[in-house]
C-alpha cells in the first residue's frame, strides 16, 4: 500500500458498531469489567489504554513502518519517558544542534539519574565511531536539525550504533514519516511532537514513538508511561488522527513553498546564509536526497545585519506570524535564540521559518518587503 493510502485507511477503519467512517472519539475514563477485574472489552482505565488512542498508535506505526507506537501528552512527553527509562550509568549521545528541550533534559535532568550526555556533531562519523566504542546506550539522531537545518546520514549512524549495541533514535519531526522513514533506514525507535505536521493545524498538543520491534525498550518506556501517566487525552487523539489522513498532501504543499522561499531568500543581498536540505549548496544535500521524499517545510535564514535586522524583519512581516511552533497551515517566524531562553545556542542573527499553506508568491511578497524594510 502507497503511503498516500496508508495515510488515510491506517487506524481509521468503519467503526464496528456504527458503521461510521470517521473514528470515533471514546472519552470514557473508565471502563465495564468483570467480577475479578476481566476486562470484557479489552479496557480498564484510559491510562491504561483507550480504544481512540489505539486508532492513533496503529496509524502512527503503520506511517513509520513499525510494529507498533506510543503515544504522549507532548513531544517532551514522549522524549523524557524513553529518556529515563534508561538505567543509572546509561550513556547518550545527542546532537550538537537539536531541540532545545532535548539538551534541558540532558543538562538538567538525567544526570540526576545517572545517565551521562555527550554532545557531537552527527555528521562527523569518526566521532561518533570513537564515543560507541567507549561504550554508548543510545545514540539519539535529529535529522533535519532544529533549527540550523542540519543533515544526518541515518543509515550510517544506525550501523554505527548497532556495531557496538547501542540503539539509533530519530527525532522525525520536521521531516515526518510522509518525507522520511528512519525505521527503514535502520533506526530502532523514531519520535515525533505530532503537535507539528500529525496534527497539522496548530491546535492539538502531543508526542510519539514508534518502534522497529515490540521489544525490551518498548515494554520499559510502556511501563514507565503506564505509571507516570503522561497520556494522550483521546480528543487530542482523535484530532490527530485526522490530520493523519491530510499529512501526504499538506506536505507536497509544504515542500513545495520551502523550496520557492528558499531560492528567494538565497539571492537577497540582505541574507548571509539559507539553512535548507533542498538547496544544492547546502554540505548535507546529497544525504537528505538519498534518505528523504522531498526536502521538507522547515528552513531558517541568517541576516546579514546580524540581531537587529533578523528582529526588524519579523517585526516588518505581516503574513508570517511571529510564534512558536510549526507544521500548521500558516506560516510562522521566530528569532529563535530568543525563544530558547537563558542560555541560547542558536546565533543571534538567526530566524527559524516554518512555511504554511499560503500561495507562495503572497508569501515571498511579504519577505521581500520586510527585507527592504531593514
Amino acid at each position: 500500500m502507497r503511503f498516500e493510502t496508508l495515510a488515510i485507511h491506517a487506524g481509521g477503519e468503519a467503526d464496528a458498531a456504527t458503521g461510521a467512517v470517521t473514528p470515533p472519539i471514546h472519552l470514557s475514563t473508565t471502563f465495564r469489567h468483570g467480577p475479578a477485574a476481566e476486562r470484557v472489552a479489552g479496557y480498564e482505565y484510559q491510562r491504561e489504554g483507550n480504544p481512540t488512542n489505539d486508532r492513533l498508535r496503529e496509524a502512527v506505526a503503520a506511517m513509520e513502518g513499525g510494529a507498533t507506537a506510543l503515544t504522549f501528552a507532548s513531544g517532551m512527553a514522549a522524549a523524557s519517558n524513553l529518556l529515563e527509562s534508561l538505567p543509572a550509568g546509561a550513556r547518550v549521545a545527542i546532537p550538537d544542534d537539536c531541540y532545545t528541550g532535548v539538551r534541558m533534559l540532558a543538562s538538567e535532568f538525567l544526570p540526576a539519574r545517572g545517565i551521562t550526555v555527550d554532545v557531537f556533531d552527527m555528521a562527523d562519523l569518526e566521532a561518533v565511531r570513537a564515543a560507541c566504542e567507549r561504550g554508548l546506550d543510545l545514540l539519539w539522531v535529529e535529522t533535519p536539525s532544529n533549527p540550523l537545518m542540519k543533515v544526518s546520514d541515518i543509515a550510517a549512524l544506525a550501523a554505527l550504533a548497532h556495531a557496538h549495541g547501542a540503539l539509533l533514535l530519530c527525532d522525525n519531526t520536521f521531516a515526518s514519516p510522509a518525507l522520511q522513514q528512519p525505521l527503514a533506514l535502520g533506526a530502532d525507535i523514531v519520535m515525533h511532537s505530532t503537535t507539528k505536521y500529525f496534527g497539522g493545524h496548530s491546535d492539538v498538543l502531543g508526542g510519539a514513538l514508534a518502534f522497529a520491534r515490540a521489544d525490551e525498550a518498548f515494554q520499559r518506556v510502556a511501563h514507565r508511561l503506564h505509571v507516570t501517566g503522561a497520556v494522550l487525552a483521546p480528543f487530542s487523539a482523535w484530532l490527530t488522527l485526522r490530520g493523519c489522513r491530510s499529512l501526504p498532501a499538506r506536505m507536497a504543499m509544504h515542500c513545495a513553498n520551502a523550496r520557492r522561499i528558499a531560492e528567494f531568500l538565497a539571492a537577497q543581498p540582505e541574507v548571509k546564509q539559507v539553512n535548507y536540505p533542498g538547496l544544492a549548496a547546502h554540505p548535507g544535500h546529497a544525504v537528505a536526497k538519498k534518505q528523504m521524499r522531498d526536502f521538507g517545510g522547515m528552513l531558517s535564514v541568517r541576516l546579514r545585519g546580524g540581531r537587529d535586522a533578523a528582529l526588524a524583519m519579523t517585526g516588518a512581516l505581516r503574513l508570517f506570524t511571529n510564534a512558536t511552533s510549526l507544521g500548521g497551515c500558516e506560516s510562522l517566524v521566530e528569532h529563535r535564540a530568543s525563544v530558547e531562553g537563558d542560555h541560547p545556542t542558536s546565533p543571534q542573527d538567526l530566524l527559524r521559518i516554518s512555511v504554511g499553506l499560503e500561495h507562495p508568491d503572497d508569501l515571498v511578497a511579504d519577505l521581500e518587503q520586510a527585507l527592504r524594510a531593514t
